[in-house]
């Protein structure tokens, strides 16, 4: 229940930052979602990695889960300090190298259609991040194409599967 649960706010959060990334929410705004969508992702992290159940495949989930957390917040932040974002896009370069062996570790090793969805998840994250480190930190000319991957990601990798998951249907 805790996956939906941070994917319905991956969902939203990434669907919000690519209308922003657009030009449709003010800077200042954007900051709601992503201090919302990291404290959810935080928490999630929190009971992943400490709850009662917490085992080794709890805690890299844990792990992997802050790299969005840090992602949201730091987000936010460049939008309170007005700054250009090469440290977030240098970061998300660090995030894209991290999650590829995952996407290929989970691709690999699927076993049901749920394993091959979240491997799938992770390779459109890891070229998400990318286009992230294209765009801040190398300044390539990408903000179209980064705000409609980012809108489409947050709707399939977060938004459907995360309502799905809460309903039951998933």
């Amino acid at each position: 229940m805790l996956l939906g649960f941070a994917l319905l706010y991956v969902g939203a959060v990434l669907f919000l930052n690519g209308l922003w990334l657009m030009g449709k929410i003010d800077d200042k705004e954007i900051v709601v979602i992503n201090v919302v969508s990291g404290f959810v992702t935080l928490c999630v992290a929190l009971a992943s990695a400490f709850g009662a159940g917490a085992d080794a495949a709890s805690i890299k989930s844990a792990a992997l889960t802050l790299l969005f957390t840090t992602t949201y917040l730091w987000v936010a932040y460049n939008r309170v300090v007005a700054v250009d974002g090469r440290g977030l896009g240098w970061f998300s370069l660090f995030v894209a190298i991290t999650v590829v062996p995952i996407a290929i570790e989970g691709l690999a090793g699927a076993q049901s259609f749920t394993d091959t969805w979240l491997g799938l998840n992770w390779a459109i994250w890891a070229v998400l991040w990318f286009m992230y480190f294209l765009l801040l930190a190398l300044k390539r000319p990408i903000l179209q194409a980064t705000a409609v991957v980012t809108l489409l990601t947050g709707i399939i990798t977060g938004w459907l599967p995360g309502f799905l998951l809460l309903q039951g249907m998933l």
